[in-house]
């Protein structure tokens, strides 16, 4: 018989900590299962600037780290293993774990946040880790006097783009509209810093190089017009997918793969709750998937409470 919890959270970012925290202190003997890599996108993130509490900005590692160990000061026991399975139709529900093992769970709280994006193309995963990556924050250093490109308008791609002005001689940003996504406050600092340019109404379709990029093929998408630029990095950042596969058949999810939810973090089925970037399409922010992941503590409280 697997061994039993009276709530398990899967994830490993604001939301998981979170819910963790709150779960402590409301002696529910939370387990976390948190991936094998712990700390979610903001492992991803430089300064963090928007986070309450934190007067200086504080790279979000540092941050995450901060989390994990509050927790663990709690007494909450943080696996560092995936959940690869559940199964939501009885309960206790029944969770799959990646050493082969398995947890059952009164309650449970999804929080596996979500995964970046990529441009599917060929050559760009040949060159991953060779010149291409989604992840400014990691990878910048390595291109101290290079020319970097950014894929994107949103308010990641001004942030990596941004973040990647202290180490490249020049950031061009290509992005698919005329105009970018992104918050007026990152459009103005982006469209502001000298290092950075634009180039409009434009895609990426294709990664030049043979064993490192050495440039980029654009396609004007009004025009039809190819070009290349020569770089020597490219940064994907378009977007995110929710990390929502194992959850298939077990929960309602909506058109992109989110988990839905009612307002108050309960799922499709009783006694599942979801927090953070999971089932959070529109902000995306570590203050709401914190938030979140109170919320979902509290109505697992509640739950296990009433059932009681």
């Amino acid at each position: 018989m697997p061994e039993e919890t009276k709530l398990a959270i899967i994830g490993s970012g604001a939301a998981a900590y979170t819910a963790a925290i709150y779960g402590a202190r409301a002696n529910l003997g939370p387990v976390v299962y948190g991936g094998t890599i712990l700390g979610g996108q903001l492992l991803v993130t430089s300064d963090v600037e928007n986070f309450p509490g934190f007067p200086e900005p504080i790279l979000g590692p540092e941050l995450m780290e901060r989390m994990k160990k509050q927790v663990e000061r709690l007494g909450v026991k943080i696996h560092q293993e995936n959940v690869m399975d559940v199964d939501f139709s009885k309960r206790p529900f029944r969770l799959k774990l990646e050493s082969g093992g398995a947890l059952a769970a009164r309650a449970v709280i999804v929080a596996t946040g979500a995964t970046a994006k990529w441009l599917d193309l060929e050559s760009e995963k040949k060159l991953q880790g060779h010149g291409v990556s989604a992840c400014a924050t990691c990878d910048g250093f390595f291109f101290k006097g290079k020319e970097v490109v950014v894929v994107g308008g949103g308010d990641t791609a001004m942030e990596e783009a941004l973040f990647l002005t202290k180490f490249a001689s020049r950031v061009t940003v290509v992005h698919r509209r005329a105009e970018l996504r992104a918050s007026k406050i990152m459009q103005g600092r982006a469209l502001k810093n000298p290092k950075v340019q634009f180039v409009w109404d434009s895609a990426v379709i294709d990664v030049l190089g043979d064993g490192s990029v050495s440039g980029v093929r654009l396609k004007n998408l009004k025009t039809g017009a190819q070009s290349d630029l020569p770089c020597q990095g490219l940064f994907v950042a378009i977007g995110h997918a929710p990390n929502t596969g194992f959850l298939r058949g077990q929960l309602k999810l909506d058109a992109k793969g989110y988990v839905e939810t009612d307002g108050r973090t309960r799922t499709s089925v009783e006694g599942v709750f979801a927090a953070g970037d999971v089932m959070d399409p529109r902000y995306r922010q570590a203050v709401t998937a914190a938030g979140t992941g109170c919320m979902a503590a509290i109505e697992a409280e509640r739950f296990l409470q009433a059932e009681e």
